[in-house]
């Protein structure tokens, strides 16, 4: 027989459990239920004396009655319907989230909802492509680092690359890094830590899964300032595709129109100065990026609108790409 003293939670589990907005229990089917799990004895005024007492903790429970029978509901939950469908579309989304762990995640969230509705979230589920399970290393990594973060330390690790096996092996065994972690962002369905390199005093990032064997040391962070006068938006704006390398002002010429207008300040934010040029039918905008594949490769894909003005440097490091491209793809 199950104990008295869990009576009231066992009751709370069955109204989150059945019940929602559209899905209620009447008196006698509480009673059914919690005399099937071994709460014998029970009556309607023990039912009516367990509800009230959760009413006054402040679980929101509905009644309504009709005729002369009680319904009840939980009304008001930690997370709405409408939010848990957005965090199941967030972790089919993520790459570095393997199939196995989505599918495990999804199945946690569905407890948060009624039955009636977990199934409006387990029919969202359409999990393809997504990385095997042994990805899942980077939740213990992801958790190594706010730590550091939070204890202001910092922390140590090797990088790794992927070989023709298949397999994430170290760049070089022995080459162990060291930085202060200072925060994480996520870019392109990777989360990649901003973290300030000592040696090269400078802000480096790295791309989280690739990130092997982290360790978090007894040192104090530095960089701070560093870290302070650099605005991780613009980071991640003017950084394409998380490609590391030395910051450019260069200026574009784009065709003037709502579609191109719409494409920078996409990329770049609505601080961006516009200049218009009526005459020629083009305005500029004056950007800082990190010239790299990855831009020139942004530039390439927005076809014959818009193309790089100055610095000259930059004006011929992406004809040169351009070029690249053609001698590999063009007609012999």
């Amino acid at each position: 027989m199950a104990s008295s003293k869990t009576r009231i939670l066992f009751l709370l589990d069955l109204l989150r459990t059945y019940t929602d907005d559209e899905h209620f229990l009447t008196r006698e089917e509480i009673m059914d239920k919690m005399d099937e799990a071994g709460y014998k004895a029970m009556d309607r005024k023990v039912v009516y004396s367990d509800i009230e007492a959760l009413k006054e903790y402040g679980i929101d429970i509905i009644t309504q009655r009709q005729n002369r029978q009680y319904y009840y509901s939980i009304g008001a939950r930690d997370f709405e319907l409408v939010e848990l469908k957005l965090l199941v579309d967030s972790i089919q989304a993520a790459k570095f989230i393997s199939e196995d762990k989505s599918t495990k995640l999804i199945k946690k969230l569905e407890t948060l909802v009624s039955v009636h509705e977990a199934g409006e979230l387990h029919r969202n589920v359409l999990i393809s492509g997504k990385m095997n399970t042994s990805n899942e290393m980077i939740f213990y990594s992801v958790d190594s680092i706010f730590t550091a973060i939070n204890k202001n330390r910092k922390i140590t690790f090797k990088y790794g690359q992927w070989n023709a096996q298949k397999q994430l092996k170290p760049r070089r065994e022995s080459l162990i890094y060291k930085v202060s972690p200072w925060t994480l962002i996520w870019d392109d369905e990777y989360y990649y830590l901003v973290a300030y390199d000592d040696r090269d005093q400078k802000i480096k990032h790295y791309r989280v899964d690739k990130m092997m064997e982290i360790a978090i040391t007894d040192e104090e962070r530095t960089g701070r300032d560093e870290f302070r006068k650099e605005n991780v938006r613009d980071y991640q704006r003017r950084v394409f595709g998380m490609f590391g390398g030395e910051t450019r002002t260069v200026v574009l010429e784009c065709e003037d129109g709502d579609k191109f207008y719409g494409i920078i300040i996409d990329r770049f934010g609505k601080d961006i100065i516009i200049s218009r040029n009526p005459e020629k039918g083009t305005f500029r905008v004056v950007v800082d990026v990190v010239p790299s594949p990855q831009f020139y490769g942004w530039l390439f894909s927005l076809g014959e609108g818009i193309r790089i003005v100055s610095p000259d440097d930059v004006v011929e490091e992406c004809s040169k790409a351009a070029e690249s491209i053609y001698r590999q793809f063009g007609k012999k």
